[in-house]
């Protein structure tokens, strides 16, 4: 059992009525509130399906873009990671975060100042956790997650995000233990040696930020040549509706955190 894509707990937020305000790289319209709600009740159902508990908190008003809550932290098998977001204004969502992960997990640690890193940047898979430099993340952010997780075993490797990148997932996604999806411009820079890569086809490079959660490839819909190659490489393919996260930089993985926690310990 694979534990970079199987697992039995996730956390999402509803969407807050200020999330018209989020930050975004190209104003391409405001958010739909109806549709976002929508969309996002059809991706916590669909991360449901599979038999996972799904923990839906509660909008955060004063964070527009705290329906994003993988920025937030980083949760292993082993514990759980509290982020330092690059952006000002979501630098209050990680400590939010803390008492919800707090049952669920006994060791939480926590990235401290002056460091950044968000968790759209890391990519977890069987061999190492994989971390991209962005405007959110720095190489500091990323030596603080090494020092946090030395201890459980992880190597984290540091690689390049493209130039114009938001983050280092906005381009890929873990598709199983050996198999990446990827665009071709991140593929190019060599990061993924050693592991098959799967491109995104020509014009479908917004639909790279896909999850595997068990048995789905849970990927952003109305991008159907790329579907096609999932479902002809033997995933089960579940299209969900992105247009309105898409509109402030976000995709599938933003809007979750996923995990199987600890055993609880073995009273004597």
């Amino acid at each position: 059992m694979s534990r970079s894509y199987t697992f039995s707990h996730a956390i999402s937020r509803q969407p807050s009525q200020s999330i018209i305000k989020g930050l975004r790289a190209v104003d391409t319209g405001t958010p739909d509130l109806a549709l976002f709600a929508q969309h996002h009740a059809d991706y916590v159902a669909a991360l449901r399906s599979t038999g996972a508990e799904v923990t839906l908190l509660d909008a955060l008003e004063d964070y527009p873009d705290s329906v994003f809550v993988e920025d937030a932290a980083l949760c292993l098998p082993e514990g759980a990671v509290v982020m330092r977001p690059g952006a000002p204004t979501r630098l209050g969502e990680a400590a939010i975060m803390a008492p919800t992960l707090a049952h669920f997990y006994e060791d939480i640690r926590t990235i401290e100042a002056p460091d950044f890193i968000e968790g759209g940047d890391i990519l977890t898979t069987e061999k190492e956790i994989l971390v991209g430099t962005s405007a959110r993340t720095t190489s500091g952010g990323i030596e603080a997650l090494r020092r946090a997780t030395v201890d459980w075993g992880y190597t984290v490797r540091e690689v390049t995000t493209p130039a114009g990148v938001l983050h280092f997932k906005t381009d890929c996604s873990l598709l199983d233990e050996e198999t990446i999806l990827s665009t071709k411009r991140l593929a190019a820079s060599g990061c993924f040696e050693g592991y098959r890569v799967i491109h995104t086809a020509e014009g479908e490079e917004a639909c790279g930020n896909t999850i595997r959660f068990n048995e789905l490839v849970i990927m952003p819909s109305g991008f159907p040549r790329t579907a096609e190659v999932l479902d002809k490489a033997g995933y089960t393919v579940r299209e969900v509706g992105n247009s309105e996260a898409a509109k402030l930089d976000g995709g599938m993985s933003c809007l979750s955190l996923r995990f199987s926690p600890p055993k609880p310990p073995v009273k004597a």
